[in-house]
């Protein structure tokens, strides 16, 4: 598969959320962000879906020391706000594996360690209370639900500090393209306006207003 991670890193969270309005994509991870808005994420997903509690007990899952560069976790945990699915120690291996991130549909602890090692984590919030014994593994590598948008395994995730945004796999050779000229559109204008020019004369020559209107590609499923 082709490495998009160069191009990627290029690009904004809002530059392929642009882009993917345009065609069509639900894209946009709601309510989560990331710990810090200096955080930066590329890479492709690793999903794990987590449920309630049996009378079989609870698991949070052994995996990380599988997990390695360019993947990015993927932790659905129903947006529950009450148990942590991740915190110190995978964190910490996490980034000595040069894991590219994660992702919780929920919260995480232990916070200050990905802060001191720069390992970005996205999430609903933070709160100490673990969940070991309060919830269980249901699925690994199987389409999971972020933030309202499913995420398949092998699918890209960008992060930033505007948030989150999910490519589809099958969708980015369409995506990227359009936003990069959605981005060098808007650097056009910018340095228009740095020259003098209205904003409105600026935004009439590149387009602007057009740049996210809905299209179709002609290979992509119509609604």
């Amino acid at each position: 598969m082709q490495d998009y991670l160069p191009i990627l890193a290029t690009l904004s969270c809002t530059d392929l959320s642009d882009a993917m309005d345009r065609l069509g994509i639900n894209c946009q991870v709601s309510g989560i962000t990331p710990l810090d808005r200096s955080f930066n994420l590329i890479g492709q997903a690793w999903t794990l879906r987590y449920g309630a509690i049996g009378q079989d007990g609870g698991t949070v899952g052994d995996y990380i020391d599988d997990l390695g560069p360019g993947q990015v976790v993927v932790l659905d945990n129903q947006a529950r706000l009450d148990v942590t699915v991740w915190g110190d120690l995978l964190t910490m291996t996490a980034s000595k594996r040069n894991v590219a991130g994660t992702v919780i549909d929920g919260i995480c602890r232990d916070i200050d360690r990905a802060l001191e090692l720069g390992y970005p984590v996205f999430a609903r919030g933070n709160w100490m209370r673990t969940g070991k014994d309060r919830v269980r593994v249901e699925a690994i590598q199987e389409p999971v639900t972020i933030g309202g948008i499913r995420v398949e395994p092998g699918d890209w995730l960008r992060g930033d500090g505007d948030g989150l945004v999910v490519l589809p796999a099958k969708r980015i050779g369409e995506v990227i393209p359009i936003a990069v000229e959605i981005r060098d559109a808007e650097e056009r204008i910018r340095l228009a306006v740095q020259r003098g020019a209205p904003l409105r004369q600026a935004r009439a020559d590149n387009g602007y207003h057009g740049l996210q209107t809905k299209r179709f590609s002609s290979e992509a499923p119509r609604p």
